[in-house]
């Protein structure tokens, strides 16, 4: 029996518009709640922004959000990912040498962008994060800094996820968030850790749980999950370890998993 549902946003909830069949996620969500299954966003985006997806039940929802950084249970934060001052300065000397890629600073307050950064990156970002500071010096931040946000070129990431685990090995995990980002997480603090979290509040095993994703920072919750779910649109390396498949993130195929949930029909009869 199904008692929670996972989804991830950016290529998996949302269509290629930033936008979601509202109406029949509502009424969805409506018989959800009649059978005490938990419906839950996992992102890498900030807090923030993704409850302003939700206005009308962001309080009764779950959220994993910043990859697993900071998990809110309804309004009620239940975990917060903390770097150390000592790795947050050495992660920001490190990126700054870097000169193809581009960076936010993630915090529980808000995310930080200096303010030497292309208008358009800005301008990008600010559609990401709904709090995010300009600043001129990173050195200045008071904040609970728990992740790194990267943007540069498609081709250039294989590059930088070598370089960074040969130079930040064991301090940070780079992951793939898609659309040219690259996450910089704590290790150990991914999807799958905030999700486990829920579960031992809910008393939720893995095999009650339906987790659905596209890129590489779904990997371990769609693995972990009893029912791992890629979305078409997919990177390979979800299709590999996802146990089921569902239609893209253009056809409502998140949706139309949670309609069999709760119909019980295939792989839930």
């Amino acid at each position: 029996m199904i008692k929670m549902i996972a989804v991830d946003m950016d290529g998996t909830f949302l269509d290629d518009e930033k936008k979601y069949n509202k109406p029949r996620f509502l009424a969805l969500y409506k018989q959800l709640k009649k059978e005490n299954i938990q419906f839950v966003v996992a992102s890498g985006n900030q807090y923030y922004q993704l409850i302003s997806f939700f206005p009308e039940i962001f309080n009764e929802i779950s959220f994993v959000a910043e990859n697993g950084a900071y998990v809110v249970q309804g309004e009620d934060p239940l975990f917060c990912g903390k770097m150390s001052k000592r790795d947050v300065a050495k992660i920001l000397s490190i990126l700054s040498d870097i000169p193809y890629l581009s960076f936010v600073v993630c915090g529980k307050d808000n995310a930080y962008i200096h303010s030497a950064s292309a208008p358009n990156f800005i301008q990008l970002m600010s559609k990401h994060y709904y709090r995010l500071q300009i600043i001129d010096d990173f050195s200045n931040i008071e904040d609970t800094i728990f992740k790194f946000s990267l943007n540069l070129q498609d081709k250039r990431i294989p590059e930088l996820m070598t370089f960074l685990g040969h130079s930040l090995d064991g301090i940070i995990n780079p992951v793939s968030s898609g659309y040219g980002f690259v996450d910089l997480i704590i290790p150990g603090i991914h999807k799958a850790h905030g999700l486990s979290l829920l579960q031992k509040e809910w008393k939720i095993n893995n095999d009650e749980v339906v987790a659905i994703g596209d890129s590489g920072n779904d990997l371990e919750m769609v693995a972990q999950a009893g029912f791992g779910f890629s979305m078409s649109n997919a990177q390979d390396k979800i299709h590999k370890i996802a146990k089921y498949r569902t239609e893209d993130n253009n056809n409502e195929g998140v949706l139309n998993v949670i309609e069999k949930v709760l119909c019980r029909t295939y792989p839930f009869d």
